[in-house]
């Protein structure tokens, strides 16, 4: 499906390196296919000697002829670098962008208007190939071209499909989850070395722990819950230490914080100036720009 197709990988930042690692590791996408650009030489030469792909730092040089168009810059310089693209008038490619927070509208505003999109929401574990995706088509996106999205990001872990209302949604869940599940790793070892255990086996324990327990609720299928009163005997540690979590109300911070996420993410997408943020405390404070 993809192994002749062409692609333009547009910023060569984390996840762009994990996608290119998990693409080549599973023989999906011949390196000599990939073009990935970047205004870092230092990440120029990253992708030249330690996958041996195509690079550069002129976007427009890269696009051409490319079958596929990846963006993966930051939000800041999105509008910059779309409207800077200048696809060819005889191409026909399809867009999968993986920047948080822009809508599909607004990335087809400034590509032609028939330019079929997917929006993408991956996550950082993509890096260790366990990541969760999220990927919806715009107008036009055929079911043939949905399976492509599909299998690029399969590379890198799990994929679901659904609508574009719901990818601010899950950039507040999974996209941000991996930091909240890092704050609640070191919180769990941090309790441990309280306790006195050394810090290097409380943080083993911590982040195995997660992991096999995520690994449980995946593979078992069951409700959370039904595997926490498993775990919950009548008057023994587990429940105890769970009164003390809902005294901390925990659920209620988790929650908010993926609202709170979501909230932001629309935010990012409502319009074209994204220094505009509510919780800097200088108003004219510059954001610094980001490379693609």
């Amino acid at each position: 499906m993809l192994k002749n197709k062409k692609i333009a990988l547009i910023g060569s930042g984390n996840i762009a390196e994990a996608l290119v690692s998990g693409l080549l590791k599973g023989r999906i996408v011949l390196p000599s296919n990939i073009f990935a650009t970047d205004v870092s030489e230092p990440r120029r030469q990253l992708f030249k000697t330690g996958y041996g792909v195509r690079v550069g730092s002129n976007n427009v040089e890269a696009v051409k002829g490319a079958d596929i168009i990846i963006l993966a810059v930051k939000p800041q310089v999105i509008d910059e670098v779309v409207s800077g693209l200048k696809l060819p008038a005889k191409s026909d490619p399809l867009v999968l962008s993986v920047v948080a927070g822009v809508p599909i509208a607004r990335l087809q505003a400034q590509l032609r208007a028939n330019t079929r999109i997917i929006r993408v929401m991956p996550n950082t574990p993509s890096i260790v190939l366990e990541g969760a995706t999220a990927i919806a088509g715009g107008p036009g996106v055929t079911p043939q071209e949905m399976e492509i999205g599909q299998a690029i990001f399969e590379a890198v872990g799990k994929v679901v499909v659904v609508e574009e209302s719901h990818i601010d949604t899950i950039t507040g869940l999974s996209g941000g989850g991996p930091a909240y599940v890092c704050v609640f790793i070191e919180a769990l070892a941090d309790g441990a070395v309280k306790m006195g255990l050394p810090r290097s086996v409380a943080q083993l324990l911590a982040a195995q722990t997660v992991m096999g327990t995520a690994k449980m609720v995946l593979e078992s299928g069951e409700h959370p819950g039904v595997l926490k009163d498993r775990v919950a005997s009548p008057g023994g540690t587990t429940i105890t230490g769970l009164h003390s979590l809902e005294e901390g109300k925990l659920r209620g911070t988790v929650m908010n914080a993926v609202q709170s996420a979501t909230v932001r993410s629309r935010e990012l997408g409502q319009s074209g100036n994204q220094t505009s943020v509510k919780l800097q405390k200088k108003p004219n404070s510059r954001v610094k720009r980001a490379s693609p």
